[in-house]
């Protein structure tokens, strides 16, 4: 008797470990989809939004944003490319997720990241951005983010937090990166490249210390899961150590 209610034991430990593992294994999966904003929710609470832009040198350009959630509340890095697609956005956010959105960060000060800054403003939703950023928005005559910071941001995101942080120096001088520690996901920006990507644009960039600075931001979060660059597919660490290969020994 004793060895059935010990086996009938381990059965139900079992049981519910293997449960507890199906409830935390995230599949990742497309939640909405237009001609020009898609968003796919990469974990319990952070969706990546991709918006699109035309450039002369890449043509029709996908550009990534990230927003997290906890609570009903959001917190969104980086804007859609023009201000149609962040309203888009908004109302994603507002009138299916249910949720208010606390502040955008802009992530560094080009239009894939501050386009739709304006749409925000207008529905009186704060903007942060490192103090850079913000004069160089005003230097080219962009929407200029209200509030400002020099090395570190952190913000409440309902009961959780999320930091901007900048590194140095490397797609451009004003670039950071953001960070989701309640499920460790990084969103790396234009600093970051998906794997096997070009070098892409570098007309402000700086390619001596592009590499350094990516190894920076792997040291500081040695437990990152999920990596969301600022054009192309999201990862893991691979994106961090193939963007520090990409620009070793650049000058």
């Amino acid at each position: 008797m004793k060895a059935i209610t010990k086996t009938l034991l381990i059965t139900v430990i079992s049981l519910v470990t293997l449960s507890t593992f199906a409830q935390k294994e995230f599949k990742p999966k497309e939640i909405y989809k237009t001609n020009s904003l898609v968003i796919t929710q990469i974990s319990e609470n952070a969706f990546q939004h991709v918006s699109f832009k035309q450039t002369n040198d890449f043509g029709y350009v996908p550009c990534n944003g990230l927003l997290v959630r906890n609570s009903n509340e959001v917190i969104v890095f980086d804007t859609p490319t023009n201000d149609k697609s962040a309203e888009e956005l908004i109302n994603f956010v507002t009138k299916t997720l249910h949720c208010r959105i606390n502040a955008v960060i802009p992530t560094h000060f080009h239009d894939d990241c501050l386009g739709g800054l304006k749409a925000f403003h207008d529905n009186n939703i704060p903007s942060y951005a490192n103090f850079k950023t913000i004069e160089l928005a005003k230097e080219n005559k962009y929407t200029v983010p209200q509030n400002g910071f020099t090395d570190l941001l952190t913000l409440k995101v309902g009961n959780e937090a999320i930091t901007a942080k900048y590194f140095g120096e490397g797609h451009t001088k004003d670039n950071v990166v953001g960070y989701f520690p309640s499920e460790n996901v990084m969103f790396g920006g234009c600093l970051v490249k998906e794997v096997n990507a070009g070098k892409g644009y570098l007309g402000d960039a700086n390619l001596a210390e592009w590499s350094t600075t990516v190894e920076k931001v792997k040291q500081e979060y040695p437990n990152v899961t999920t990596v969301v660059p600022g054009h192309g597919k999201y990862g893991n660490q691979q994106l961090l150590d193939f963007t520090i290969k990409l620009f070793k020994n650049q000058k």
